[in-house]
């Protein structure tokens, strides 16, 4: 074998990278999780400081010529995949200074700290006077990119969590959906509504049985607490890196469901962090494909899996030890209250048929703010307009559960919420190519055997990690690009027989 030094020097620099990066998931974390109110000026500064050093490591002008050195090399398939995303990291750093770097932390974790007591408040004018700043960082960000990449800019922020997507095709696809989506709500809506009275579970719920009821559930899907843990945070996120994966989910007394389905979709994210392929970790080729694709992953766990009739008979008895048998808890009451249909303000509540629907209305407004078509003053209005538009509700004046929400403005996450809904479609693309693969998988869920549902995901996504691009990797797992026909007929297979 060759010697490869300039691909090897590279593998050292990134082995450096990850295990900062570790610290920076940590802190991240704890600010969220764990982090004392006093705390965070320090806390924000500290991140600031920690984004400049990893920035500052990304551009060190002896990676250029190490990259251009490595290309000559004798590589093998999967270094060569490692070395395409080490490029692609080092231009997307290189396109942005370090002082806009700096800002951009500083601005973002002073607009989320302040958000988690502005949101219970209703506040959306103390919100602005951080989030103006983030939206600011934000285009200024999106310009450079832009300028570096020749992509429209909100498609430059768009293309860090799902690389070779554009807006002209999300257009493309939510136009789609904005047909054929609207009426077959209808449809289910009117259908389920002629059923017979669901029962309502009868609370409260403790909220210590709710946490022993989720790590149960966890370890049901899989979940290594050996290499991860469960919190709780104003809105539930899966970060740290794949040997210490940190997740949250946040609790209320008068509703289980929320907490335990939240708790599921984050387990699907920590599964996939988990079963990264070991051997490469460190490199970006042993990361997640891309944020569809980790949405996916979560969505697998919480939509096709979480509401297959299956998974609820496993759920039922669990339910009735951590709470106390009732009615409500029978599986069959239980898969009908987990697969209601009923259009409600918050997206992570939201049901399967109505969740892309809250995708699209903030997809429509992120991306004319960042193209600077509007202000963050004008958001209420367009939420207050959309939501009636796409769902039939009235937000106005309701800024806690409209617009303050979700944490990703805060933390200027511009881009990633057409993820969601891309997400929705691969999984039901993959439960499409498992059960051509595996004809009795319905039976075999059904019989409480979830392994094969692991077991293919491990196989044609988890352990893959960067090896190939989106379209190369679901053509290897499903036989095809990213086809949306196959939500279309998962939401019509469950939802209308």
């Amino acid at each position: 074998m060759l010697p490869t030094p300039a691909y090897d020097a590279l593998t050292r620099t990134y082995d450096r990278l990850y295990r900062l990066g570790h610290l920076q998931a940590l802190a991240g974390w704890d600010q969220a999780a764990k982090m004392p109110p006093k705390a965070s000026d320090a806390r924000a500064a500290a991140l600031s400081e920690m984004a400049a050093l990893l920035h500052r490591l990304r551009t060190d002008p002896a990676l250029a010529d190490a990259i251009a050195r490595a290309e000559q090399e004798a590589l093998s398939e999967l270094q060569r995949a490692n070395l395409r995303e080490i490029r692609r990291d080092w231009q997307r750093a290189n396109a942005l200074p370090e002082a806009l770097v700096q800002r951009r932390q500083l601005a973002a974790s002073r607009c989320e700290h302040a958000w988690r007591t502005q949101r219970p408040a209703n506040d959306w004018a103390g919100f602005l006077q951080n989030f103006r700043e983030v939206v600011h960082v934000a285009r200024e960000e999106a310009a450079r990119l832009a300028d570096d990449s020749g992509l429209t800019r909100y498609d430059a922020l768009m293309e860090r969590y799902e690389p070779g997507m554009t807006s002209a095709s999300v257009d493309r696809l939510f136009g789609e959906l904005r047909q054929w989506l609207p009426p077959l709500l209808d449809r289910v809506c009117a259908r389920q509504a002629s059923r017979p009275r669901l029962l309502q579970p009868v609370g409260p719920f403790a909220v210590e049985a709710q946490r022993r009821l989720c790590e149960q559930v966890m370890q049901l899907l899989g979940f290594d607490f050996g290499a991860g843990r469960l919190d709780v945070s104003a809105h539930p996120f899966c970060g740290g890196v794949p040997e210490d994966v940190r997740m949250t989910t946040r609790f209320t007394e008068d509703d289980f469901l929320g907490s335990l389905l939240g708790t599921v979709h984050e387990t699907g994210h920590g599964c996939y962090e988990q079963n990264l392929p070991r051997e490469w970790l460190g490199q970006p080729v042993a990361e997640a494909r891309s944020m569809a694709v980790h949405e996916s992953q979560s969505l697998s766990f919480e939509m096709q899996l979480g509401g297959h009739p299956g998974f609820v008979a496993l759920l039922a008895p669990l339910l009735g030890a951590a709470f106390g048998a009732q009615p409500a808890f029978e599986a069959d009451n239980l898969q009908r209250l987990m697969t209601r249909v009923e259009p409600g303000l918050i997206r992570v509540d939201a049901d399967e048929l109505s969740y892309p629907a809250h995708v699209m209305l903030r997809y429509e407004i992120e991306r004319p703010l960042i193209e600077g078509q509007i202000e963050a003053e004008d958001i209420p209005a367009l939420w207050d307009a959309k939501m009636l538009e796409l769902l039939g509700l009235d937000t106005r004046g309701n800024y806690r559960d409209g617009p303050l929400q979700d944490v990703h403005w805060s933390e200027g996450g511009f881009g990633y919420f057409p993820c969601y809904s891309l997400g929705a479609m691969f999984a039901a693309q993959w439960f499409a190519a498992m059960r051509r693969e595996l004809p009795e998988l319905d039976a075999r869920i059904g019989a409480g055997e979830l392994a094969p549902v692991f077991d293919w995901l491990r196989e044609h996504i988890w352990r893959q990690g960067c090896r190939w691009t989106t379209d190369e990797l679901a053509l290897r797992a499903s036989g095809e690009t990213l086809n949306p026909a196959h939500f279309k007929a998962h939401l019509e297979a469950r939802y209308l027989g």
